[in-house]
C-alpha cells in the first residue's frame, strides 16, 4: 500500500469521525434550535468557509450548464433530503440508534453502484461488509436488542436519509471526473441553502428570531458547519472518487464505533467488553472489504 492509498483511507476515516461527532453536536444544538434552522445555519457557515477558500486558492471550477441538473439533483438528495430527515430523525430517537441506522448505507450501496455505475463488487467486499455489520450490531446492542418506546417517525426519517445518501454517492461519482472535491461541495451546499430557505422562512423564522443562543450552542453550530458540513464532505468525496461508491460507503460502518468511543470520553458512557469485541470485528470487516485482488492503486486527481 502506497502513501496515496493511505491518504485516501485516512480521508474516509476522518470524514466518519467528523460525522460521528455530529450526532453529539446535533443534540447540543437541538436544545435551542429546531432541525431546519440547525441545518440552514450549518450550511451557511460551510458555504462562507468554502467560497473564501476556493476563491482565494483558485480551486473553484466553473459550473457548466450541462451539469446543472446533476448538481440540482445532488443538492436535493444531500444536503436537503438527507439533512432534513437526519435532523428530524436524531431529534426523535437516540443518537446511538440514529448512528446505527445511518450505518446501513453500505448495505444498499453495492446494489446502486452495480445497477447505475456497473461497479464490480467482489465476494470479499460483501464478506467484509457482512462482518463489519455484525461488529456494528455488537457495539450498539451489547446489552440486548431493546427498541421499546422508539418513535417510528424518527426511524422512517433516518431510513429516508439512508436512501438519499446512496443516491448522493452515485451522483458524486459521476461529477468527480469533471470537478474537484472543493467545487462539488461548494455548489451542493449553496444549492442546499436555496432548498432550505423557504422552509426556514415558513416554519422556523418566528421561533428563530426569538432565540438567544448560548455559547455552547454557537460552538456546536460552528463545529457542525466547519467539520461535519465542510471537511467531512470534502474528505468523503475524495474517497468516493478514488475508491468507488461501495468501498467508500463501507466506511460508514465505523460511525457507530466512533460514536461509542466519543460517548465514553464526552458523555461518560461505559465501553463494555462486548463493545470492544464489536469494534475489533468492525475493523476486521472494513479491512476485508477493501481487498481488491489485482486492482491498481487509487489514482489522484
Amino acid at each position: 500500500m502506497n502513501l496515496r492509498q493511505l491518504g485516501v483511507y485516512f480521508s474516509a476515516m476522518l470524514a466518519m469521525i467528523f460525522w460521528a461527532l455530529s450526532f453529539i453536536w446535533y443534540k447540543e444544538v437541538l436544545v435551542q434550535y429546531p432541525p431546519i434552522s440547525l441545518v440552514l445555519m450549518r450550511l451557511i457557515i460551510s458555504v462562507v468557509l468554502l467560497y473564501a477558500f476556493t476563491v482565494a486558492t483558485g480551486k473553484l471550477n466553473r459550473l457548466h450548464l450541462k451539469d446543472l441538473k446533476y448538481f440540482v439533483a445532488l443538492a436535493f438528495f444531500q444536503p436537503f433530503l438527507y439533512f432534513l430527515c437526519e435532523s428530524y430523525g436524531v431529534s426523535l430517537v437516540s443518537s446511538t440508534l440514529a448512528s446505527v441506522i445511518i450505518s446501513t448505507i453500505p448495505l444498499l450501496s453495492p446494489v446502486g453502484a452495480y445497477l447505475v455505475l456497473k461497479e464490480r463488487i467482489t465476494p470479499m467486499n460483501f464478506l467484509g461488509l457482512a462482518i463489519s455489520f455484525i461488529g456494528v450490531s455488537l457495539v450498539i446492542f451489547h446489552r440486548g436488542f431493546h427498541l421499546n418506546n422508539v418513535n417510528p417517525v424518527g426511524i422512517l426519517c433516518l431510513f429516508v436519509a439512508v436512501f438519499a445518501a446512496v443516491v448522493y454517492a452515485l451522483i458524486i461519482k459521476k461529477l468527480s471526473s469533471e470537478y474537484n472535491v472543493f467545487s462539488i461541495v461548494t455548489y451542493q451546499n449553496t444549492l442546499g441553502i436555496i432548498y432550505f430557505l423557504p422552509l426556514f422562512l415558513f416554519f422556523d423564522f418566528k421561533e428563530f428570531a426569538g432565540i438567544v443562543p448560548s455559547r455552547g450552542v454557537i460552538l456546536s453550530l460552528l463545529k457542525l458547519g466547519v467539520f461535519a458540513s465542510t471537511f467531512a464532505f470534502v474528505l468523503f468525496t475524495h474517497a468516493i472518487k478514488n475508491l468507488g461508491v461501495t468501498r467508500a460507503n463501507i466506511f460508514t460502518n465505523t460511525i457507530p464505533v466512533f460514536t461509542a468511543i466519543f460517548a465514553y470520553y464526552l458523555l461518560n458512557e461505559a465501553i463494555t467488553p462486548m463493545k470492544i469485541v464489536g469494534i475489533a470485528i468492525v475493523v476486521a470487516g472494513l479491512s476485508l472489504s477493501q481487498v481488491r485482488k489485482g486492482s491498481p492503486a487509487p489514482k489522484g486527481r
